[in-house]
């Protein structure tokens, strides 16, 4: 195994962001082989050097994992929540994943990629290669994302294609912001009070699908995430989980600028 900066192999451990464990570094939390470090530049090798986290202990070598999980609604996407509400990971713990696994052993230490909305539902990632989420949440690789979404009303074509177009965002405060980047809208169901649309954004702004249809003075009540990337929710129902195919995480992690290689 090459050595790589340390901060780099504290977040593939899932322990804490990149930017996070740089901060660990510079506080002086983090030892190689009972050596005290505090550069940023410096680098380690995980199989052969021992490197200890003031808080979490001695890092091991672990299988780097990825996992789709349907989120079921009112759940929340964090490792965590002081409310007590609960999270992806208590989801995770308390079934089993479908089809076959991709090691053997326990889970090692798992985060969610990005958030879906507590009141929504459908598809997240979940991984410990710290790399892989910062890519697939990074604007520059328009990673897509689809959305089946119920709305209070029907839109006109006019409304579509302003959503298509670029809308801006409005604030809490009042102020709007810069035009979404270009979308894909379409009516997939009308109903007599209500219609079903599929969306697919290029970027992840706080509550956008919510706060794109609002821009239009429509009101989701339903939202599902039904694909990453390319990589689709498909038959599987709330709670359930699998280990995502090699080519899926290869597909995933050559995505260029919106298309995946």
């Amino acid at each position: 195994m090459a050595k790589e900066r340390i901060q780099k192999i504290i977040a593939k451990a899932g322990i804490a962001s990149r930017r996070k464990a740089e901060t660990f570094i510079t506080d002086g939390r983090v030892r190689v082989n009972g050596k005290l470090v505090t550069e940023l530049g410096t680098k380690a090798d995980l199989k052969h050097d021992n490197i200890t986290v003031e808080g979490y202990g001695r890092l091991n070598p672990e299988p780097l994992v990825y996992i789709l999980l349907h989120k079921p609604i009112h759940v929340i996407s964090t490792a965590h929540d002081p409310e007590g509400r609960a999270t992806v990971l208590e989801v995770i713990e308390k079934t089993r994943a479908m089809g076959k696994r991709s090691y053997e052993g326990e889970l090692p230490r798992i985060y969610p990629v990005g958030r879906l909305d507590f009141d929504a539902e459908g598809l997240i990632l979940l991984t410990n290669d710290g790399d892989f989420a910062n890519q697939m949440t990074h604007p520059r690789y328009h990673v897509p994302r689809t959305y089946a979404v119920r709305i209070g009303g029907t839109p006109d074509d006019r409304a579509l294609e302003r959503m298509r177009r670029g809308v801006r965002l409005q604030n809490p405060d009042g102020s709007f912001t810069r035009p979404t980047a270009p979308a894909e809208v379409q009516i997939t169901k009308r109903g007599s009070s209500n219609a079903w649309l599929e969306m697919t954004i290029f970027e992840g702004r706080n509550h956008q699908i919510k706060r794109m249809c609002l821009a239009i003075g429509q009101t989701v009540n339903r939202l599902i995430r039904t694909d990453f990337g390319g990589v689709e929710i498909g038959e599987m129902q709330p709670g359930a989980w699998r280990f995502l195919t090699p080519d899926e995480v290869h597909g995933l992690k050559n995505w260029k600028k919106g298309v995946s290689k």
